[in-house]
């Protein structure tokens, strides 16, 4: 076999090799398979473990965090007490007024510290994803936030006059109405779940994805790259490492933003006919 005619399958064998190792995504990179009780209704895959381990985990630190309660918080109490006085004054009493946020605090101190701890995991060792990466989640809190409003809303002034104060816009020309209340519907009645869901759930899965790139990149420049191509290793990993940080500050903001909208929703359908 001559020289060039070596190299030309050389450079064949190559291309089939790195076609025989690549694949294009399936369902089951989005939707992991079940890893626990397999075929029956209550089947649990990787992602769903992660959501019921940090779940756990919140229960347990606060469980932790006031069983024993002392006048002068210190420790996990004060750690605690520092999340539910934030929640508290700068978003239930900022947004609600003193007296609702006090009656809704439950609810949206909940949905603050699920979705913080929930998010949590995207940057533990081990677990490396939030479970609001995926859809799941973020359509159920943003479910009860969708009712919660709503019901707020109905309670006060009745379904139809809650509608009509959602929808319709006052002192307008009345032509503009067949333009307007199909928007407001929309906006009021379909947007508010459907972005505080994607939201969330874009959000998280966006920094996962760049996590998986950083740190694959660091693996590939260290122990699959050619010589040369090493020197670019500690570059990536600090990429990582700085994008973790940034990661860090999102877990926190979805958590703030997902809670600060629910209680924006829900001061409006208190208000509707104020609008």
């Amino acid at each position: 076999m001559t020289v060039p005619a070596a190299r030309t399958r050389e450079r064949t064998l190559s291309v089939t090799t790195l076609a025989a190792e690549f694949h294009a995504p399936s369902l089951t990179d989005f939707f992991p398979p079940a890893v626990l009780f397999e075929g029956t209704p209550f089947e649990l895959d990787r992602l769903m473990l992660i959501r019921i381990l940090m779940t756990a985990v919140l229960v347990v630190v606060m469980v932790l965090a006031f069983r024993s309660p002392r006048l002068v918080p210190r420790g996990l109490q004060n750690v605690a007490e520092i999340g539910l006085v934030f929640v508290k004054e700068q978003i239930c009493d900022e947004v609600l007024g003193k007296e609702s946020g006090r009656k809704f605090f439950p609810l949206i101190a909940t949905i603050f510290f699920t979705v913080l701890f929930l998010n949590f995991s995207g940057v533990v060792p081990g677990l490396n994803i939030s479970s609001n990466a995926r859809i799941g989640m973020p359509l159920v809190l943003a479910v009860i936030a969708y009712l919660t409003f709503n019901y707020v809303g109905i309670r006060k002034y009745g379904f139809l006059n809650y509608m009509r104060s959602s929808i319709v816009v006052p002192n307008v020309p009345a032509a503009l109405h067949v333009l307007l209340i199909p928007i407001e519907f929309v906006s009021t009645f379909i947007l508010r779940p459907f972005t505080l869901t994607v939201r969330l759930m874009a959000n998280m899965l966006a920094g996962h994805i760049m996590l998986v790139l950083f740190f694959s990149a660091t693996w590939f420049f260290l122990f699959d790259a050619a010589a040369w191509m090493k020197v670019f290793s500690p570059f990536s990993l600090l990429a990582g490492l700085g994008f973790t940080l940034f990661e860090l500050l999102v877990i926190f903001l979805q958590a703030y933003v997902f809670a600060l909208l629910t209680a924006v929703y829900i001061g409006l359908a208190q208000h509707a006919a104020d609008h």
